[in-house]
């Protein structure tokens, strides 16, 4: 009696089996989803300006205010030693250069690009200078704060978003309708911060801002 071998299937359907299995697994895996329907969002948040200077400003102004060295102190701690002074009176971060906060008083005088020149009585030789916009520079306010870091935000955009959001935030609520050209030969009270450029310059950012006669 002749035994008959096995019948060999083609590799060739095999290989269409396989396929047809793998499609099928996929199918039935797959979340189909309308053109139509919200699509999640790719990537990090977008830095929210609007909301972010809402939330950490009072918290910004409150710390300098609880900070605040007298200019004319200040202004002579920093003559006699900046390092000193900075770490006495200042903050920073690694090895940049320290913020400080300030108040004083003074007579305005010129308004120039921005900047409101002030003579303030006990600083003799220090270049004050008011910033009161249009343009609001640097990162003094949230650099001076202390809980600000780099480590609080994605990338290095937003934390200078954070900066320029704390700014906008003074031209809205301490800066809104103060005239630069009024302002000279008046009486003005300031509390505010800076960045430390040298010891004869102080170019400050106001979040308190007083006009007398």
């Amino acid at each position: 009696m002749s035994v008959t071998a096995p019948r060999t299937i083609p590799w060739r359907i095999i290989i269409a089996a396989a396929a047809v299995i793998v499609i099928a697994a996929m199918a039935l895996d797959a979340t189909w989803r309308s053109d139509k329907a919200p699509r999640p969002n790719a990537g990090p948040p977008k830095f929210d300006a609007a909301s972010y200077r809402a939330k950490n400003y009072p918290k910004v102004a409150a710390a300098i205010d609880k900070r605040a060295v007298a200019l004319p102190k200040l202004a002579a701690a920093i003559k006699q030693d900046p390092d000193a002074a900075g770490k006495q009176y200042g903050v920073r971060q690694g090895s940049s250069p320290y913020n400080f906060a300030v108040k004083g008083e003074g007579v305005a005088g010129k308004n120039a690009s921005g900047l409101l020149a002030v003579k303030v009585p006990g600083a003799k030789g220090v270049s004050v200078n008011l910033q009161i916009g249009p343009a609001i520079n640097g990162t003094s306010l949230r650099d001076v704060a202390g809980f600000i870091t780099f480590n609080q935000f994605i990338n290095q955009n937003d934390y200078a978003d954070a900066g320029t959001a704390l700014n906008d935030e003074v031209k809205a609520k301490v800066l809104k309708g103060v005239d630069g050209a009024s302002l000279k030969g008046k009486h003005v009270k300031f509390t505010g911060a800076f960045t430390y450029l040298a010891p004869t310059v102080m170019t400050i950012t106001p979040v308190h801002l007083e006009a007398g006669s």
